[in-house]
């Protein structure tokens, strides 16, 4: 018994030390992040053929399929935009308000782990937010949707998920022994180009995304990623340097695709940097940042080796974004079969036909004048007189569109059948038209000034963002080379600007001339949608709205 004891000691001796001296890549720990970013209930495949909820899951199910040959655990996050406005998402705004959103039941069948919060998550308001989240399918592993940035104590509904679980600021992705750290980040900007409500929302993103990284940390995390929603791959790369103890950042909202080969994009699909970009943190060690495009064309896939101190040693050969195309879940397919019914329906209901081709690509609408701008804000204008009278509002002079709410971002040719399906396309946000008490010929020249501060001298056309306005019932002339309006994230007015030159309403009365308000110039009446009317993009119009319909 005696010298059992010592040859047992012998070899636990023995055994530390071979233990001891195991090299520390034997402490490794690989796994396969698979990501997406702006699906943006894109439910069905492009003309192209890519893309699509059913093919999205079927080729998700290969990537992981692929890792678990492997033996290498895989996580699922989305960067954000899980839905929105369009025909497909009208089909579950017809349902009855205690039914799950179509996109929640589909997106059940992904199984993520975790979805930020992006600001189009935000454009029904946080009832029909709640109502999202809530519908994803019980009986499947529930996600947790994050930002740390967003306060929703002001909110019941979402709140309420708060204290459930279901939202929160980080969490803890469990896989064997190893645990992952995820915060979630939303745009600062989210009050001026969605509809939060009384979400609050904390500007200070780099404090609110180190405090939960710190929480992490201090609970011995690692492991460490950021999935943010700040609206482009180049705010992440600024905010990287102020940061520590992050590990890899996934972006969204900005449609922007890294990669490594033009064999791993799409044709025609354009890469704009490494899969993954190295940017270096505060404390100069390497976070590693990758991002896709969004409509579910594409898988983001990032394989990733920690050592024993979550530090990244390695990046898988077979990382990448990998196109959607050629694999088909049929359980998506058939609970999509009432949204396509619904599409079609809406497809078939021809309303008009064009003689020439409209113009309403992103690029174009967002910078530029066009004609699907005119014809927009000239339905507006139309619909507003019509209907003034019997409302009791003043009969607008003008109208404004802003370009964020054209969505169809496409020529249709001219000979072209215009359906149902056609105008929400085009206008597919649930807006009213309003008519806004009038406003004077200053701030009539600032909310101009407004929606032209963010074009760039040198920038492509689109690069005026959503602000740019389409207009009815007036012209302007704009200098880009003249100092832009800035208006802070709280609607503080920073400069007011000096790009606008003239103004000179349909009846050819002068409003602004030579850059100046010209003396005496009256009150002007303006149409806009409601959204615009708030406040949204900063137009700053908050005055009392008197809805039509």
């Amino acid at each position: 018994m005696f010298k059992f004891r010592i040859l047992s000691l012998v070899m636990m001796l023995a055994f530390a030390a071979f233990i001891s001296i195991v090299p520390a890549t034997a402490q490794s720990f690989t796994v396969q992040i698979l990501h997406n970013n702006d699906g943006e209930s894109k439910l069905f495949p492009a003309a192209d053929g890519y893309g699509g909820a059913a093919q999205f899951l079927g080729t998700l199910n290969s990537l992981r399929f692929d890792a678990f040959r492997n033996q290498i655990p895989s996580i699922l996050l989305s960067s954000g935009d899980n839905f929105l406005a369009s025909p497909e998402l009208q089909a579950s705004l017809n349902l009855p308000a205690d039914q799950a959103p179509y996109d929640s039941r589909v997106l059940s069948t992904f199984v993520y782990d975790a979805l930020c919060l992006g600001n189009h998550d935000f454009d029904f308001g946080p009832e029909f937010l709640a109502r999202f989240i809530n519908g994803f399918d019980p009986t499947r592993k529930a996600p947790v949707f994050l930002s740390a940035n967003l306060d929703f104590s002001g909110e019941p509904s979402l709140q309420a998920l708060v204290e459930t679980g279901k939202i929160a600021a980080s969490t803890k992705v469990f896989r064997g022994r190893e645990v992952i750290g995820i915060v979630g980040l939303t745009t600062p900007n989210l009050r001026n180009i969605s509809s939060p409500r009384n979400v609050r929302v904390n500007v200070a993103i780099a404090q609110a995304v180190q405090t939960e990284i710190d929480k992490l940390t201090a609970s011995g995390v690692n492991k460490i990623i950021l999935i943010s929603h700040l609206q482009g791959v180049e705010e992440d790369l600024e905010l990287i340097p102020t940061l520590r103890n992050v590990d890899i950042v996934i972006a969204g909202g900005g449609d922007d695709i890294l990669a490594n080969d033009p064999s791993q994009v799409i044709p025609g699909d354009i890469i704009e940097g490494a899969y993954p970009t190295i940017v270096r943190d505060a404390n100069g060690n390497q976070v590693y940042v990758v991002t896709t495009g969004g409509d579910y064309r594409y898988v983001g896939n990032l394989t990733v080796t920690f050592d024993a101190n979550g530090v990244i040693t390695n990046i898988g050969d077979n990382s990448g974004p990998v196109p959607v195309i050629g694999k088909v879940n049929p359980t998506v397919t058939n609970l999509l079969e009432p949204v396509s019914a619904f599409v079609n329906s809406l497809d078939a209901t021809i309303i008009g036909r064009t003689e020439v081709d409209l113009d309403g690509r992103r690029n174009s609408i967002r910078g530029v004048e066009t004609n699907e701008g005119n014809l927009v804000a000239d339905a507006f204008l139309w619909q507003a007189r019509e209907l003034a009278a019997s409302f009791g509002t003043a009969t607008p002079d003008v109208a404004i569109a802003n370009g964020g709410g054209i969505r169809n971002n496409n020529i249709i040719a001219a000979g072209s059948d215009i359906s149902v399906r056609t105008t929400f396309n085009i206008l597919p946000f649930g807006n009213f038209v309003s008519v806004v008490n009038p406003i004077s010929a200053d701030q009539f020249k600032f909310i101009m000034e407004n929606s032209v501060a963010n074009i760039t001298p040198a920038g492509p056309a689109g690069d005026g963002t959503g602000r740019f306005a389409q207009v009815a019932g007036f012209t302007f002339e704009y200098d880009v080379n003249g100092t832009p309006a800035q208006i802070a994230v709280d609607g503080t007015v920073l400069n007011r600007g000096s790009r606008v030159v003239t103004i000179t309403l349909s009846d050819g009365t002068k409003i602004v001339e030579n850059g100046v308000v010209i003396a005496g110039a009256r009150n002007v009446n303006v149409v806009t949608t409601d959204f615009t009317a708030r406040g949204g993009d900063q137009f700053l119009l908050k005055l009392a709205l008197q809805h039509l319909v």
